[in-house]
């Protein structure tokens, strides 16, 4: 552990509380989003608003915890560059169509397949009269939006920087990282059913271990840019490429 950062009073003028209390105030915003992501993600489907919600509480929380420096400290500035943002969304782009293909030859279309899984939780909301291209720009353009500026401004920037404040930047990384390949697994890996909750014991850790991998790729790009909005480029790149590879290879067979 390595609680310099906690030490050096400057830390103090980027957080509207204390830095003790930032912290907890962060851990328990993770935990919170957390939750709503589960309920929203496994719940009935009447509570699936609470995934968007999460979102969106994630996306307003640098001004509920952060002051106005914290805010461009995490990353809420101009990038460094602009060709930083077409290597975003190549790179967001093949990281999608990696976890694509590597579905497809591990799983096939089989429900271990991570991205039928996706397609699965569309084809339960989608509306019964929309046609499929309706229903792929609908589904593709949320996805486009809700996620990668929630995720990128909690993960990348706010939860980044309070573990920054009790551990070291690479220990900060890697934890949000695998926090942010742990909440993925309620998109895929585990299932409620009838008898309760389960996991799927050959595809769910694979399935973490990428979504862990692409988080890393997220935080490499934010941290080579000095800001947040490339980032938030790739994630978007990384879910369009999701959405395409669904409706074009999967949709009917979920």
């Amino acid at each position: 552990m390595d609680n310099k950062n906690s030490m050096n009073p400057s830390t103090q003028a980027i957080w509207k509380f204390s830095v003790l209390a930032a912290f907890r105030l962060s851990i328990i915003f993770a935990l919170i989003f957390a939750g709503m992501r589960a309920i929203g993600s496994l719940g009935p489907l009447n509570l699936r608003p609470l995934l968007p919600i999460g979102f969106m509480l994630m996306a307003i929380s640098p001004w509920i915890l952060l002051t106005a420096q914290g805010r461009r400290e995490i990353g809420l500035q101009r990038s460094s560059g602009n060709a930083i943002y077409l290597h975003a969304v190549l790179y967001g782009a093949i990281a999608s169509i990696f976890c694509f293909l590597l579905g497809l030859v591990l799983f096939g279309s089989s429900t271990d397949n991570w991205f039928i899984s996706v397609a699965a939780n569309f084809s339960q909301t989608a509306p019964t009269k929309m046609s499929a291209l309706q229903l792929y720009f609908m589904f593709t353009l949320v996805s486009m939006i809700f996620s990668p500026i929630g995720e990128e401004i909690f993960f990348r920037g706010v939860l980044q920087r309070a573990l920054q404040e009790r551990f070291s930047v690479r220990t900060s990384t890697w934890l949000e990282c695998v926090g942010f390949g742990l909440v993925h697994l309620c998109h895929h890996g585990i299932v409620l059913s009838a008898t309760g909750l389960s996991v799927l014991p050959t595809s769910a850790p694979i399935w973490f271990l990428l979504m862990t991998f692409t988080a890393l790729l997220f935080a490499w790009i934010r941290k080579r840019s000095t800001s947040l909005y490339p980032a938030i480029v790739a994630h978007m790149a990384f879910n369009f490429a999701m959405g395409t590879c669904v409706f074009m290879f999967l949709w009917p067979l979920s």
